[in-house]
């Protein structure tokens, strides 16, 4: 029997393949009909027998593309279409099947498509001396490629590309439009003869640098050969990647590496390196079967790894100093997989092993995507730059994951993972989440779909601010959507909210103001599929640097309790002071003062002479601050908590860059996990108060007080780490015992208490696995992000969520 069908396939279905697939699905099974981009994903009909069609559905689901998701196959009307054969004549002609151009689109809900590494067939035709794309740095098919880096609107087709530069070659018309081939609309085709070109320039005399096509000069393999021969010198060169460029040199080139330390205003925080392969990785850090699938993903993201010891390639000490951590990513683009093959021109006699590559930026400042941009920011940086003309709509910095109880935990999500889709639980209004000042992120959020955008650094920096908008406006003018709320943090002060505000007020929006952590619990049971209205009381402990509370206080220890529509603040630290405000935070020893002389403990019965964190006319200077209770703001910080007990273990007083102190502490830790001597058992004061509607205190003294009597007693630092990082699992194990059996008392029937860990805390792999397995001994399920980073990033997505709720007298 004959049938017609039209279906609509929403996921991830544009720019991975999906249409050239159905095509060479429906030849198999002689099928009729056409496919085109639509505003939800792609739409399909088919037209055969009956049994072709249920064959025809079930490869879609079955053998889709590598790049595709297929959230849904939903069918259409049926009844009112034409035929699209003749079939009197079927048996006598071979089904037409066609792909359609697509249009533009009022509005869509389709996912938007990410950046995706090389694929091997690519890489064999480009290491292929017979191969008309050999050694050509922008080779791609439909399942590689550059995707929204290069996107200017959907639906994902060439024109709407910045691609649509550069007309097709006869050769690759006949690739782009040829069915059998993989290069059937695959929209950044390209060859050497009409595709983007390559060249390598230096600053000449005038400091000034070819940031356009130069007609002659170093171009195509002759510029690789260049920067290679520059790296093996131990210069710095500025390479333009997917996303951004990159700063690059040799990371077994000591001199190199402090020179690009120097230049970047960077001195302590570790650099991530690109080495060429897999084994290559496990040569300098320990790489196990997760690890190495993270690493070889599309994505290509930076790997956290804890460092190998001894290492088979030697590093620069500098490139990771005082780090058991290294991060590690492989080639992402083409280019950068050419800049590890050996050259017969250069003269060296090896190729490059493994090239620090970090953003190009200066610090606090979003990744430079412009060559004309480069040469003004990154001139004093780098001594030459490899260049392309292939433009960069969006920038899109390297993504950073860990593994973290076997799960991959995002720390950035950048090129390979966003722009990141996510399913909401619940209809809701369009709205347009604007994050926090840190790790900023975008979040529009329409129907049940919501899209997270990339990282996009620190608003402290103007050029942040400036590519804030500039992708607010891109994410708008990709989904055609129209935000009817603006929601942002609750804090006054925050750059983030001012943004809000000002584009609220010039769009006529309401602006809705939300608590910081309260987002991240939204965000976290979001990301599980869990709606607020949820039946199932959750629990989730949130840590952190800080998030302004409901009374203007400063939190970041925040245990909340989730449970059919409410979040009640269940516990929080006892609050304690922070001298000099934002000074403590750069200076842990200074918090750590005031921990001590909150305890009555004096600093140098922890510090002894020869050994204090600073001069003892600057700790009495503080000493006396606090004492008279000047610019010491109070805080509930978990995150100052641990810079304050790596200060007071001696493992690190100033800090350079975010989290220094911390990472530290469970660096420490780590290394101590079989203690040969039992743990002194700290403890924090965790019996919560009998009112339910008051949140408990949580007293630290006690444990503070521990924490000095082993340091007198001469305690190592790695013991007294491990010590604190078992006082934290055990408080948020105490708090879950407490809340199961009220809960349970109150109600005998409600569903099993869950826990969620989420904050830039539990970014610490130790803290986060040792929680999950003494809370799984007690029969709790554990919620993590493993989808969202843990941190800020993921703030906007929680924003969204709650941002939707109804508004008050609505």
């Amino acid at each position: 029997m004959m049938r017609r069908r039209r279906l609509r396939i929403s996921g991830l279905v544009q720019g991975v393949g999906m249409r050239p697939f159905l095509w060479r699905l429906a030849q198999r099974h002689r099928l009729a009909g056409w496919v085109e981009n639509d505003p939800s994903g792609v739409t399909v009909e088919v037209e055969g027998p009956a049994d072709s069609i249920e064959r025809f559905l079930r490869d879609i689901r079955s053998e889709a593309p590598p790049l595709a998701r297929v959230d849904s196959i939903v069918p259409l009307l049926e009844t009112a279409l034409p035929p699209a054969v003749d079939s009197s004549n079927e048996q006598s002609q071979r089904p037409q099947f066609s792909i359609r151009t697509s249009h533009g689109f009022a509005r869509t809900s389709t996912d938007v498509p990410v950046d995706v590494a090389p694929c091997r067939r690519c890489l064999a035709e480009m290491r292929d001396p017979r191969n008309r794309r050999h050694g050509y740095p922008f080779i791609n098919c439909t399942d590689c490629g550059p995707r929204f880096t290069i996107l200017t609107g959907l639906p994902y087709d060439r024109p709407q590309t910045t691609m649509a530069g550069f007309p097709m070659c006869p050769a690759c018309d006949k690739e782009y439009n040829s069915p059998a081939d993989r290069r059937f609309h695959a929209q950044p085709i390209a060859c050497p003869d009409c595709g983007p070109t390559i060249w390598y320039t230096t600053l000449d005399s005038n400091r000034h640098l070819q940031v356009s096509r130069p007609q002659t000069g170093l171009l195509s393999s002759a510029a690789i050969t260049a920067a290679q021969q520059h790296l093996h010198e131990g210069r710095l060169v500025a390479v333009k990647g997917v996303g951004g460029f990159h700063l690059a040199c040799d990371a077994t080139h000591p001199e190199a590496v402090a020179t690009l330390r120097r230049r970047k205003q960077r001195p302590r925080k570790p650099f991530a390196v690109m080495v060429p392969t897999v084994a290559a990785a496990a040569a300098l850090a320990e790489v196990n079967e997760q690890a190495a699938a993270f690493l070889s993903s599309p994505a290509r993201p930076i790997v956290l790894l804890p460092k190998r010891c001894p290492q088979a390639v030697t590093l620069a000490e500098c490139v990771a100093p005082e780090s058991p951590f290294l991060g590690v990513m492989l080639p992402s683009s083409p280019l950068h997989e050419l800049l590890f093959q050996q050259s017969a021109a250069a003269d060296n006699t090896s190729s490059l092993q493994v090239l620090v590559m970090t953003s190009g930026n200066f610090a606090g400042e979003p990744i430079t995507t412009d060559n004309m941009l480069a040469a003004e920011r990154l001139g004093s940086i780098a001594d030459g730059f490899l260049m392309h003309d292939r433009p960069i709509h969006a920038a899109c910095d390297d993504s950073v994951v860990r593994c973290v109880a076997g799960l991959p935990m995002p720390i950035r999500l950048a090129r390979g993972h966003a722009p990141r889709t996510l399913r909401l639980p619940d209809e809701g209004p369009c709205v347009l989440a604007v994050g926090g000042d840190l790790k900023a992120t975008l979040c529009l959020a329409s129907g049940q779909q919501a899209i997270l955008s990339q990282h996009l650094g620190d608003q402290a920096s103007p050029a942040t601010l400036e590519l804030f908008t500039t992708t607010a406006r891109q994410l708008l003018a990709l989904t055609h959507a129209t935000p009817e709320r603006v929601v942002a943090d609750l804090h006054p002060g925050s750059l983030s909210t001012h943004w809000a505000r000002a584009f609220a007020d010039e769009h006529g929006l309401p602006l809705v103001q939300v608590q910081h952590h309260q987002s991240h619990a939204a965000a976290l049971l979001a990301e599980h599929g869990r709606g607020l209205d949820s039946e199932q009381p959750t629990l989730v402990a949130c840590f952190d640097g800080t998030g302004y509370g409901e009374d203007g206080s400063s939190l970041g220890s925040e245990f909340l309790l989730v449970h059919a529509g409410s979040i009640t603040r269940v516990a929080s630290l006892e609050r304690f002071p922070m001298p000099g405000g934002d000074a403590a935070v750069h200076q842990p020893w200074r918090l750590a003062v005031g921990l001590l002389q909150a305890c009555g403990v004096a600093p140098a019965s922890v510090w002894p002479a020869g050994h204090q964190p600073t001069t003892a006319s600057r700790l009495h200077a503080v000493e006396r601050q606090l004492a008279a209770g000047v610019a010491c703001p109070l805080s509930s910080s978990m995150g100052r908590l641990f810079d304050a007990v790596a200060s007071l273990a001696g493992l690190c007083h100033d800090v350079s860059f975010e989290a220094e102190a911390a990472v530290r502490l469970e660096a420490a830790a780590d290394e101590q996990q079989h203690p040969t001597t039992p743990l002194t058992p700290y403890a924090f004061d965790t019996q919560l108060a009998p009112d339910p509607g008051e949140p408990l205190p949580i007293g630290w003294r006690r444990l503070i007080r521990q924490v000095c009597l082993d340091l007198a007693r001469g305690a190592p630092a790695a013991c007294v780490a491990l010590g604190f990082h078992e006082a934290v699992v055990q408080l948020i194990c105490s708090l879950a015992r407490q809340v199961r059996d009220r809960l349970a008392a109150s109600d005998p029937t409600s569903p099993r208490l869950q826990i969620g860990l989420t904050g830039g805390v539990f970014q610490n792999r130790l803290l986060c696995e040792r929680t999950i397995a003494v809370l799984s001994d007690e029969g709790f399920e554990t919620l993590l992000p493993s989808r969202l980073p843990a941190n800020d990033g993921g703030l906007a997505f929680g924003q969204a969520i709650l941002g939707r709720r109804p508004l008050p007298g609505g």
